[in-house]
């Protein structure tokens, strides 16, 4: 696969030129359903992913974490893909490229859902480490399956560093290094939280940021608490799921760093995490809550996931009152 400054942003997607990752804030995008029957919700889906570009955001993740991609069959994260690339094309917003969680435990599998990912209007793969045969996947294994991956994937590979979700898998800079040299692998997510890790990796990359396009590889926090700390570690953006529901404020800490307000961005950092922070421990039901409360739709996880009672509920939207004011403002 022929590469730009060293990695894949730049090359042909079909008769389409590849959308390029900028720096900036992007979402994993929440799967709706309709709340009796647990289909998804195409429209809703449309509706979210349009209100996320309107704010600011650079670009989205279908099937991420917070999309529930494990709920999922297989033709369901398709069409959600596929109806997500529409809305923004339909809205105007063909500059924000899709990137599809699409992770399988197997090297073959992965590469299928990638091409289903490829056709469904997916420019880009984010993918964690297989681990359900945990005590087999050293590092050996992982950087085989990363780079059979990336050998064979029509879309260029993000490595997504989450020990939580992959039985404690946790990449080291050295690795992640490592890996990044394959011209197909282009970027990390950290969520992680490790900045000391993001920097040397953004370091040793050279990677995209607000003042330089540097190799084209992208090193994104990835969580909305550590927004200025990114930047200052030298990063590309955030990949957040607070954004979902805080997507301008998100925006605003990250320009503020940019154009230099340091003060100003961290002042609104802090207001940020203390909210983000209530999303985190809420996870998917509570953040489909804050949406609800605060925008009118969002609903709830698809089963076995729990609903909120409604003190819950309550509690989620009190905790985040101060940075939804913010929102508001923007």
């Amino acid at each position: 696969m022929t590469a730009t400054n060293g990695h894949a942003n730049g090359v042909a997607n079909g008769h389409k030129e590849r959308t390029p990752l900028r720096p900036g804030i992007y979402s994993p995008t929440m799967t709706f359903f309709d709340p009796e029957t647990e289909e998804i919700d195409i429209p809703i889906i449309k509706k979210h992913a349009v209100r996320l570009a309107e704010a600011g955001l650079v670009g989205l993740v279908t099937m991420g974490s917070n999309g529930e991609a494990v709920h999922l069959s297989r033709t369901e994260k398709t069409a959600i893909t596929r109806a997500t690339r529409e809305a923004l094309d339909e809205a105007g917003y063909q500059n924000v490229p899709v990137i599809v969680g699409a992770s399988e435990h197997g090297i073959k599998l992965t590469l299928e859902l990638i091409n289903e990912s490829a056709e469904a209007g997916g420019e880009y793969v984010l993918l964690v480490p297989p681990s359900y045969y945990r005590y087999a996947m050293d590092e050996d294994a992982l950087f085989e399956y990363f780079t059979k991956v990336a050998d064979g994937s029509p879309l260029p590979v993000i490595l997504y560093n989450y020990p939580g979700a992959v039985a404690g898998i946790d990449m080291d800079s050295d690795f992640i290094i490592k890996l990044a040299k394959h011209p197909n692998i282009v970027g990390t997510k950290f969520t992680c939280g490790n900045t000391g890790k993001l920097t040397r990796v953004a370091l040793a990359t050279n990677a995209v940021t607000e003042k330089s396009q540097g190799s084209g590889y992208m090193a994104f926090g990835g969580m909305a608490d550590f927004t200025a700390q990114t930047g200052a570690s030298g990063g590309s953006g955030i990949i957040a799921g607070g954004a979902n529901v805080l997507p301008k404020t998100c925006v605003k800490v990250w320009n503020l760093w940019a154009e230099g307000k340091y003060d100003e961005s961290i002042a609104l950092q802090k207001i940020l995490s203390k909210g983000d922070w209530v999303l985190t421990k809420a996870a998917i039901p509570g953040t489909k809550s804050a949406i609800q409360s605060y925008y009118g739709y969002g609903g709830y996880p698809r089963r076995p996931l729990k609903r909120l009672p409604k003190e819950r509920v309550d509690a989620v939207a009190e905790g985040i009152k101060e940075v939804m004011e913010v929102e508001k403002s923007l």
